[in-house]
């Protein structure tokens, strides 16, 4: 092989390997909402599984595997929207070579890192929502009242100028490498943190919803992620977040008519 074409394939190995890696955990982070939405699902033998939490009355093991299946399910959902922030990184020719794979490393655990602090927030607030009663053992909405509220606050969050300028940021690799571009190692650190901070800006609404569609309901977490994957990488599709948010509007306030009409 002629030293022309050495650096083109050494860019495109790299390229592969990012997406065999960020891919293997992506499955990896799916069989495992699998094997934990199938526990959900047949609870008879369900609750004798590994990694299951108890239904009610949490004790520190309960709020540890309830925080690790948030910070997996953000890997499941998430991950799959950035791989084109991930390809853009690792084609970038500014940073030497040889420190492609260390760099690359730091920006994807800058970018799990924004996830998974959002992950301990989310075990939390599921905590405090289960001890209140709002939602059931078996991680729904039981309130019409608070899954109203929920909606609307999702719907009209589409609609924001936050939500705007962090989608926008998302569906702009390039745009960002330019803008947040920083060597080294630490650099690709606080390159990753920097669009992870972006991306749950764009979609921390969306998977609170959970909460209300079922957290480890594996069709609507899946729904989730395909919807969140349209809206951050296909610039075109500029009505998703408008529709999606006056279908979230009308949602909450059937939600909430239905409540009013039983009192």
């Amino acid at each position: 092989m002629s030293n022309a074409t050495a650096p083109e394939y050494d860019a495109g190995s790299r390229r592969l390997a990012v997406l065999l890696g960020l891919g293997a955990m992506i499955a990896l982070a799916w069989a495992y909402l699998l094997y934990m939405g199938w526990g959900m699902a047949n609870m008879d033998i369900g609750m004798d599984m590994a990694l299951m939490p108890r239904m009610t009355d949490w004790e520190a093991v309960d709020l540890l595997l309830v925080f690790l299946m948030w910070a997996v399910m953000m890997v499941a959902m998430m991950l799959p929207s950035s791989l084109p922030m991930m390809l853009a990184f690792s084609r970038d020719t500014r940073a030497p070579a040889q420190h492609g794979v260390s760099r690359l490393t730091g920006f994807v655990a800058g970018y799990l890192m924004v996830w998974t602090a959002f992950s301990l927030l989310m075990t939390l607030l599921q905590w405090g929502l289960l001890e209140a009663r709002l939602i059931s053992p078996m991680m729904e909405s039981r309130s019409p009242l608070f899954g109203g509220v929920l909606l609307i606050a999702a719907g009209l969050f589409q609609f924001t100028p936050l939500k705007h300028a962090c989608l926008s940021t998302c569906r702009s690799p390039l745009a960002f490498l330019m803008t947040e571009w920083r060597p080294g190692v630490r650099g690709a650190w606080v390159m990753g943190l920097r669009h992870g901070i972006y991306c749950t800006g764009c979609c921390w609404l969306l998977m609170a919803l959970l909460f209300l569609l079922g957290v480890m309901n594996v069709l609507w977490i899946a729904a989730l992620t395909a919807f969140v994957l349209v809206e951050k990488t296909w610039p075109q599709a500029q009505w998703t977040s408008r529709a999606s948010g006056v279908a979230l509007l009308a949602w909450g306030a059937v939600l909430l008519a239905g409540m009013a009409g039983a009192l």
